[in-house]
């Protein structure tokens, strides 16, 4: 299938918020494996593209911008009454001449505020003038503002703001617009759809983050655990582990649990892994939840920026350790945005996590000068679900880790692409 994408852009800056919004459809549209053309202005400048924009795979057109050899200046027609300039049809045929040529190999076509914007009006107009010579293309018509209110009275070409266009879907970024929406282009609330803008918490990701989400899905799970640190028994990793467990057992969320570990000489690390999975295991983690960056290819330990990247994607830090003389890990995970679990029996943690507002379950620990081992009773899963229980309640009434997660699980662009704009092209399209 190939799909187009009518911007106009003259440029390709981040400042300008609808340039970051077509990246990332760019970006959904190749990794489902779609032609992309883009249709920029022809004073776009080649060198501006960066990143998704630099991918081989986009087709590049460049729309003519020039009437007689002079350029085409946009000229703002918001008002929904008056005139136009006297060559203003005649720049909109030549438009319309570029959009058939580039548009007849396409099934469908993405417009970016071409029928709202009032500098778009002559892109509007041709873009008509075009639709009739394009009968298999189906038009999504993504408009970025507020809905304009319909005026009484309004005459062409300025009518082409408030008028719907045959084979065209119109969309909004919210449900609440729709109805406005539908009033403004004079359409049923049938032809309209919400969806979303995607927020790609992985774009400015250092390349070792964008890899390890290559390998393990980052964004989906509802409960992200990063457990950074040597792979010693001192860090207590299957403690994490079981109470990682405990908690998809209470709550019957998705526990992902990554072990960003190093190597340790005092340790079997094959032997010492196969406990953190059992452990986790025992209380109802599934093995495949239990991941360690060495397994996946960095061996010798996760680049500590891209555990800081990585706290904020996480929901929840848990640090078991033994033993801990201050525990800046702590300080990196709650920069991050997580609800910290701490051992209290170690007096480090305690006193930080304390000043944090942490919540405290206790575990083997080096206290000043000796060592406390814990005993629970009934049992140590009884104790793990008593107080996966509490945590799990105390995450759902946390509003900004709710926000945080929600931002993370439904508006990434693989969320968006799998539950609306890929839905919405496939069905269009008669299947994908």
């Amino acid at each position: 299938m190939k799909v187009a994408l009518l911007t106009m852009f003259n440029g390709l800056s981040k400042t300008y918020s609808l340039v970051n919004v077509v990246e990332e459809q760019v970006g959904m549209l190749l990794r489902a494996g779609m032609e992309v053309k883009l249709l920029v202005s022809q004073d776009c400048p080649q060198e501006d593209r960066y990143g998704i924009y630099r991918d081989e795979r986009i087709q590049w057109v460049k729309v003519v911008n020039r009437f007689e050899g002079e350029q085409i200046h946009w000229r703002d027609y918001s008002i929904a009454a008056g005139a136009v300039h006297d060559t203003f049809f005649a720049e909109a045929d030549t438009v319309a001449g570029d959009y058939i040529r580039h548009l007849e190999d396409v099934d469908v076509c993405i417009l970016h505020d071409i029928l709202y914007q009032g500098w778009h009006l002559v892109h509007n107009v041709a873009i008509r003038k075009a639709q009739p010579y394009l009968p298999h293309v189906k038009f999504l018509a993504f408009t970025h503002s507020l809905p304009v209110n319909r005026p009484l009275e309004t005459h062409w070409p300025f009518s082409a703001r408030f008028t719907p266009m045959p084979n065209t879907t119109f969309i909004y970024p919210t449900e609440a617009g729709l109805e406005a929406l539908s009033l403004q282009y004079n359409t049923g609330t049938e032809n309209c759809r919400h969806i979303s803008n995607s927020f790609d918490l992985l774009a400015e990701a250092s390349g070792d983050v964008k890899l390890l989400a290559g390998i393990i899905d980052l964004l989906s799970p509802d409960i992200l655990i990063i457990y950074p640190g040597r792979l010693s028994s001192g860090k207590q990793f299957e403690k994490a582990a079981a109470l990682a467990g405990a908690v998809h057992t209470v709550s019957g969320w998705s526990v992902r649990l990554i072990c960003c570990d190093f190597p340790a000489l005092d340790t079997n690390s094959d032997r010492y892994k196969a406990i953190i999975r059992e452990k986790g295991r025992e209380q109802g983690l599934p093995e495949g939840d239990i991941l360690f960056t060495s397994d996946l290819g960095w061996s010798d330990g996760f680049p500590h920026r891209g555990v800081v990247e990585l706290f904020r994607l996480s929901n929840l830090f848990i640090c078991s350790s033994f033993s801990e003389s201050f525990g800046l890990i702590v300080l990196e995970a709650a920069s991050g945005g997580n609800f910290l679990v701490l051992n209290q029996a170690v007096p480090a943690l305690e006193e930080l996590g304390n000043r944090l507002g942490a919540y405290f379950m206790r575990w083997n620990a080096r206290n000043m000068g000796y060592d406390t081992r814990e005993s629970y009773y009934p049992s140590e899963t009884d104790y793990l679900k008593e107080h996966a229980g509490h945590i799990v309640e105390r995450m759902k009434q946390n509003p900004v880790l709710h926000a945080k997660t929600l931002v993370r699980q439904r508006y990434s662009p693989e969320s968006i692409w799998r539950n609306q704009l890929g839905p919405l092209i496939c069905g269009l399209a008669d299947g994908c």
